[in-house]
């Protein structure tokens, strides 16, 4: 039975604020090996952790992230009242350096950073990739860039980059000239978007979904060749997994 790497999606996502510090550290704890974040610019230019275009489902507030200086947001909190009401009332908005502080601590821990294009829209992405590889520098060989967004992962390579991932709006796109000439080393997909039977595996590339909390589901996308699983559950997912990854080979 092939069973597949699982990534904690924006961290544990489940129990836990999205994209924050403390929601990444509990996947870590849980046992993550791969987390994924999203990263947008602050008006100042620090790359810090979110993914809404706006602030008003994470934070309860009016504006976006691109609209404050780094030191304007720490006066708002990444709660998630719909989900968590108070409970995270203290949280803080996460900033890239933050992270690569984390990865610091947990060495055989790999992320993925996917670059936002909002941020892009808003500073180019020059701009963009010169500030997220400045954050990341200490720890760069252990995160792979992503995005929808192909220049930005184009100009990354030029940087030296040693992998990136390309998300997909469509499973389609996978043949587009332009991630052709990339030749990245994850293809990102919606799971909803895969092809209904058939082997989905890619040479040279590892195929990662999103977003699956089913562990059968997980099993039998692995066994089309699907590689990475993105899930908000990732403690249940592994757990899961666990009697699995102890039966003889």
């Amino acid at each position: 039975m092939r069973i597949p790497e699982l990534v904690a999606h924006r961290g544990y996502a489940l129990h836990y604020p999205e994209n924050t510090l403390i929601g990444i550290e509990a996947a870590i704890r849980a046992g993550a090996r791969f987390i994924e974040v999203d990263v947008q610019l602050s008006a100042d230019q620090v790359p810090v952790l979110f993914h809404d275009r706006n602030m008003d489902r994470l934070c309860g507030a009016k504006g976006a992230i691109h609209e404050f200086t780094r030191e304007q947001l720490h006066d708002f909190k990444l709660l998630e009242f719909e989900r968590f009401g108070y409970k995270f009332a203290q949280n803080p908005i996460t900033t890239l350096a933050e992270l690569g502080g984390l990865l610091n601590r947990y060495p055989a821990v790999t992320a993925f950073i996917e670059i936002k294009r909002v941020a892009i829209e808003r500073f180019g992405a020059d701009t963009v990739l010169e500030r997220v590889l400045h954050a990341l520098a200490p720890v760069s060989r252990r995160c792979v860039l992503i995005s929808y967004h192909i220049p930005v992962l184009l100009a990354a390579r030029a940087r030296g980059c040693l992998r990136v991932g390309a998300i997909l709006e469509k499973w389609r796109h996978r043949r587009s000239p332009s991630i052709q000439a990339l030749h990245p080393e994850f293809l990102f997909c919606d799971a909803a978007d895969l092809p209904r039977f058939g082997n989905v595996g890619q040479d040279g590339a590892q195929v990662v979904v999103y977003e699956v909390t089913d562990p059968q589901v997980a099993l039998k996308l692995a066994k089309r060749g699907v590689g990475f699983i993105e899930t908000f559950a990732i403690g249940e997912m592994l757990a899961a997994f666990e009697p699995l990854r102890k039966q003889p080979a």
